[in-house]
């Protein structure tokens, strides 16, 4: 019990492991043993705790869900990267964490769903790599690809527009395209939600870890099992720390300046669209449901 507790005070701080140990007072190097063993055993439960609708059951619960908060049909999952701040790993790949906004990073892939549910995690990637690339080249494209996946992930203008991605349309002219918009970005409030959420219950991922990032990965993971076990049975939701948010805004600033319900079948995508044209889904759903 005291093992976990050490963890999850590390988890819910962020702070200094030296810190951790005067709390509990044991050693720095025990809570770094401590820390590093239960997070790889709360990681390794991904596969129970972070799973990605598959059957036609579970996908068109969530898309009945999605549609009656936004109108948008076929939807079954919000995604976006965050940017965990890490401190810099050195050697000669180092530059590549830096980030556009200055500062390292490991950029995160979340999917979730209205619940703040989320339903797949990739954690492996640099900050200086962009949003797309990290979806081109994750498994959960492949199965979109392949089509052992049904319906669309709706994401910001950083993605492709393709028929399993629904992105907002840029300079919208007509009625219905700024209907669509409208929609697009009430299914994706979700994830910029569930972003925010997620460091304020583990601060360690807001303001940074002073890991090595063999060992940051797998607390990435870690915390979504958590903060996914939170919401099935359903934690309160911790409350923002403003004061803090504006301290650590303006050190980095600081910083970067001294450096220099409705009917189911009308939440159904429109079929026979995967292999045409990469933006034939989105102007299907708008002439169909917004026109």
């Amino acid at each position: 019990m005291n093992q976990l507790l050490v963890t999850l005070r590390f988890f819910a701080t962020g702070t200094f492991q030296l810190v951790v140990g005067d709390t509990f007072s044991i050693n720095k190097s025990t809570v770094c043993r401590t820390v590093h063993r239960v997070t790889r055993v709360i990681a390794s439960l991904h596969d129970k705790f972070i799973q990605f609708p598959t059957t036609t059951e579970e996908c068109r619960q969530i898309m009945q869900i999605f549609y009656g908060t936004s109108g948008l049909p076929g939807v079954i999952g919000a995604i976006d990267c965050t940017h965990i701040p890490i401190q810099s790993p050195g050697g000669d790949d180092g530059e590549n964490y830096r980030n556009r906004k200055g500062y390292f990073s490991i950029n995160t892939q979340l999917v979730c769903d209205t619940t703040g549910y989320i339903s797949n995690v990739v954690a492996r990637w640099p900050g200086s790599v962009h949003d797309s690339t990290i979806f081109d080249n994750c498994q959960l494209r492949a199965l979109f690809e392949t089509r052992k996946l049904e319906g669309c992930l709706v994401g910001d203008g950083g993605y492709a527009c393709r028929s399993y991605m629904l992105t907002p349309i840029n300079n919208p002219a007509t009625p219905p395209q700024k209907a669509y918009n409208e929609a697009q970005i009430k299914a994706r409030n979700c994830i910029e939600r569930t972003n925010g959420l997620l460091k304020r219950r583990f601060p360690a991922l807001k303001y940074g870890m002073r890991l090595d990032i063999d060992n940051i990965l797998p607390v990435i993971v870690a915390t979504v099992v958590l903060h996914n076990i939170a919401v099935m049975v359903g934690d309160e939701e911790p409350e923002d720390d403003e004061e803090l948010d504006e301290f650590i805004r303006n050190k980095r600033h600081d910083d970067l300046t001294e450096m220099s319900i409705n009917d189911p079948a009308d939440v159904i995508p429109p079929t026979g669209l995967h292999m045409a044209a990469a933006t034939s889904m989105r102007s299907a759903i708008i002439s169909s449901h917004f026109t």
